[in-house]
């Protein structure tokens, strides 16, 4: 491979660097963990059973959705600068999209409470985002030590 000149090399991607994006889609997936069930208590208290299960549903499909994104971007950002800034603008409404048909699916196949299931990917959508968006802004992410 051969060498970029000085001031384009510091905009090349690192072959050493850590995929930042994807440990973020990991991190923000496992907070999952503490969001799922206090949604599933919530809706169970307020639609039943059936409605507990749509909200553990609708969590998973957000931290499915995280993870996804974590790792388009990571990619994306390997291969060129121009191609992770399109990611990140049409990734995300495309990632959105994804979460509608999804639940669109899940609502079709599936009896399932159709309102717990939007409520819950809506509110945890919000929830692990501002989250994660907490954690790393308070230094918390000591893994994603990048500076």
């Amino acid at each position: 491979m051969s060498e970029l000149p000085e001031e384009l090399a510091r905009y090349a991607p690192s072959p050493h660097q850590k995929d930042v994006e994807a440990v973020l889609g990991r991190h923000t997936a496992k907070r999952a963990i503490w969001v799922a069930p206090a949604l599933a208590l919530i809706f169970l208290l307020f639609r039943g059973p059936g409605g507990a299960v749509a909200s553990l549903v609708g969590v998973a499909i957000v931290a499915g959705n995280f993870v996804l994104s974590g790792i388009v971007m990571s990619r994306s950002a390997r291969i060129s600068l121009s191609l992770y800034h399109a990611a990140a603008l049409f990734g995300f409404i495309l990632r959105l999209g994804l979460i509608m048909v999804t639940m669109f699916i899940v609502a079709g196949v599936f009896d399932i409470d159709r309102l717990a299931l939007g409520v819950s990917v809506v509110v945890s959508y919000l929830v692990l985002l501002s989250w994660e968006a907490l954690s790393v802004a308070k230094g918390a992410e000591k893994e994603l030590e990048w500076t």
